[in-house]
């Protein structure tokens, strides 16, 4: 091994980086350095000579992790190396594995991937005409649990017992034609039509485990059937393989993530080597023996128990309040205060909820002593609807070949194009070996449509020819401005908003998506593709110095020096719906999460009482307060000369602060 690379690690760690034959589980506790672990096996592979870098794959679940892991690794391995390194997102391979193997799935090259706005007009034109969005919704969500399971619409309809899931696998069936017809594939196709492939086609198999030697996963409880058969079949019998994760921090089982994969590995690989990583490098011990006992309370196959070198830490306060606002109230105060007495930044702290419902009563109360803040997970800029309109009149004239691009800008505005006219393009498109756009404007096809769509179809191509040909000489942020006028897009928001307060709003999201173009002029459409890409990455931008509130599923795999955990009640933290079905381990993972996200003091909060539809309703703390260590609690009332003297130090401060006001 080059270098001191080992060095600094701890005996598991480095055991876990120099075990590379056969097939490797490590279940790595929270904050025990699981990332460094594969960035420094990738490292040793590489430099030990086992595999060039280009035969490695190492998988993650979001391109967040995957970005920051690839620039981990360029920084251990010398030159061109990193570039040749596979780091992605199980969907990401996916995709890479259908633009090789597109013609053995019978999509044709430069197929669309639609996303979850694409695939519910696809199915509420399906379902019967005036179908709620909840219905819409139910259909989307057995169409996405059969797909993760791997089933193509002939096997869901052989599983099928009741008659819902018969309609819905005819549904499915339906819906899968009409993808087809599209030359488009949806985000859970990226998964299930390689499974498909690897699984019966044995020349593209070997051909790709001669592509991927070794495969390294991060969180790898959080995979569901069909990831994990992907997983398998990459990997083959010999199970070159390091799979990373920690079935206590398996939260994602209601997006059909399914924790039993950890023990499925032992299973399917009877010479499975498991290592465990125990010592936390994050957190206070007072925070990991809290989190330790409570998760005790879960069954375990394989236990581990948190320890760490750090401090004892303070007490965790356990603070009980009279309903959310006031709750909020002391959160917001206590932040401001513990601020100024240690000189933190405000990026230094978080609040987590259960629900983003929780977010508004602390959004107004860190407003009002001026405290910057921000929400994860709020509608992003790019998912409202007028700019997802726009942004796809611009994919289409970048691309003419996005078939759910020029399905999204060609019925927005509506323009009389109806569903069956569409499909039937898509029916003459894909018999030509044409994309949608290049259809719509040739007039031996048009010919073949009703009268009034092919007529509507040519104004339509009419514009977007129009817009071609300004994109090549107006700056783009010029070209969004005219597109947003010539499209029809502004007038059908007149049409569509109560008042002009509304309409006024909604134009300054479109305003707004010109100002993000605006800049250096660009030539042509091609770089405006290019601007594109890069915009929806620009949105998830950092916070910056802000308090972070989010909801416990999204803080997984953060950490922050001080955190609040709001509304500790039975009935939310542990959800109701898991206490009346007798599901606690899921949600008790979810509040052992919450906890090891902090690094010096943890805050749990709860309120006494409720307005659930104009009535109080009387609140208990949650059952999980009760199963941490008592000694590890400072809880509300409890020791009087503490609280005495805490009340004292906050006073002074208030004092100061008001001195500063004053300009005393």
């Amino acid at each position: 091994m080059h270098g001191n690379a080992l060095h600094g690690l701890n005996p598991p760690q480095r055991q876990a980086v120099l075990h590379v034959e056969g097939p490797l589980l490590v279940l790595a506790g929270a904050g025990s350095g699981k990332t460094r672990v594969i960035v420094e096996k990738i490292a040793h592979l590489i430099q030990s000579g086992r595999y060039p870098a280009k035969r490695i794959a190492a998988i993650t679940f979001t391109n967040k992790s995957a970005r920051e892991m690839r620039e981990r690794v360029a920084k251990r391995i010398r030159g061109d190396a990193a570039q040749e390194l596979t780091i992605s997102t199980f969907h990401a391979l996916g995709l890479r594995i259908l633009q090789i193997e597109h013609a053995k799935l019978g999509l044709r090259r430069g197929f669309s991937i639609f996303d979850a706005d694409d695939s519910s007009v696809q199915l509420k034109d399906l379902l019967p005409p005036g179908s709620k969005p909840d219905v819409i919704d139910a259909a989307k969500q057995l169409i996405s649990r059969a797909k993760n399971a791997g089933l193509s619409p002939e096997q869901a309809a052989e599983a099928a017992r009741s008659t819902r899931e018969r309609e819905a696998a005819a549904l499915y069936a339906r819906y899968q034609q009409r993808l087809t017809a599209f030359n488009a594939v949806d985000f859970d196709d990226l998964i299930r039509l390689p499974v498909q492939l690897l699984e019966t086609d044995a020349e593209a198999v070997a051909g790709w485990r001669e592509r991927i030697g070794y495969l390294l996963v991060d969180e790898c409880q959080d995979t569901n059937d069909a990831q994990y058969r992907l997983l398998k079949a990459i990997a083959g019998e010999k199970g070159h393989f390091t799979c990373v994760g920690d079935d206590d921090q398996s939260i994602y089982a209601w997006r059909g993530a399914n924790p039993d994969n950890l023990l499925s590995l032992g299973t399917d690989y009877p010479k499975l080597e498991i290592i465990k990583l125990e010592q936390n490098y994050r957190c206070s011990n007072r925070v990991l023996r809290a989190a330790n006992a409570l998760i005790a309370h879960n069954p375990h196959e394989h236990p581990k128990t948190l320890w760490s070198d750090a401090a004892d830490g303070e007490r965790i306060r356990v603070w009980e309040c009279k309903d959310a606002a006031h709750e909020a109230e002391k959160v917001a105060a206590e932040i401001q205060f513990v601020a100024q007495k240690h000189a933190a930044p405000w990026s230094e702290f978080c609040i987590l909820f259960r629900g983003n419902h929780q977010s508004r009563a602390l959004e107004k109360a860190l407003q009002l002593l001026r405290i910057p803040y921000h929400l994860s997970g709020g509608t992003a800029f790019l998912d409202r609807g007028e700019v997802k309109d726009a942004l796809a009149w611009l994919r289409l004239l970048a691309n003419p070949d996005d078939d759910a691009a020029f399905l999204r800008a060609v019925q927005s505005p509506n323009r009389g194009v109806g569903a069956t006219s569409l499909q039937r393009l898509g029916e003459l498109a894909n018999n030509a070996h044409m994309p949608l756009s290049r259809a719509a404007d040739s007039i031996s096809l048009a010919k073949q449509l009703p009268a009034r769509a092919a007529n509507a179809l040519q104004g339509f191509s009419d514009i977007v020819r129009g817009l071609r040909i300004d994109a090549k000489t107006l700056a783009p942020a010029e070209l969004v401005r005219k597109l947003n006028e010539r499209s029809g897009l502004l007038a059908a928001l007149r049409a569509l908003c109560k008042d002009e307060a509304q309409f006024q709003a909604r134009r300054r999201n479109l305003d707004e998506l010109a100002d993000w173009f605006d800049g250096p002029k660009t030539s042509g459409p091609g770089e405006l593709a290019a601007a594109l890409a890069l915009l929806s990455h620009a949105d998830k931008g950092d916070a910056g110095n802000q308090v972070r509130l989010m909801s416990m599923h999204a803080a997984k795999g953060l950490e922050f020096r001080y955190v609040f955990i709001v509304g500790v009640e039975d009935g939310n933290l542990p959800h109701e719906a898991s206490i009346e079905e007798g599901r606690l381990d899921e949600e008790r993972r979810l509040m052992y999460v919450g906890i090891t996200r902090a690094k010096e003091q943890l805050w749990l909060s709860h309120a006494n009482e409720a307005q659930r539809w104009g009535d109080r309703m009387r609140l208990k703390p949650s059952r999980f307060i009760d199963e941490l260590p008592a000694e590890e609690l400072q809880r509300d009332g409890a020791d009087p000369v503490a609280d005495a003297a805490r009340k004292k130090e906050r006073a002074s401060a208030g004092i100061a602060n008001i001195r500063a006001l004053l300009g005393d």
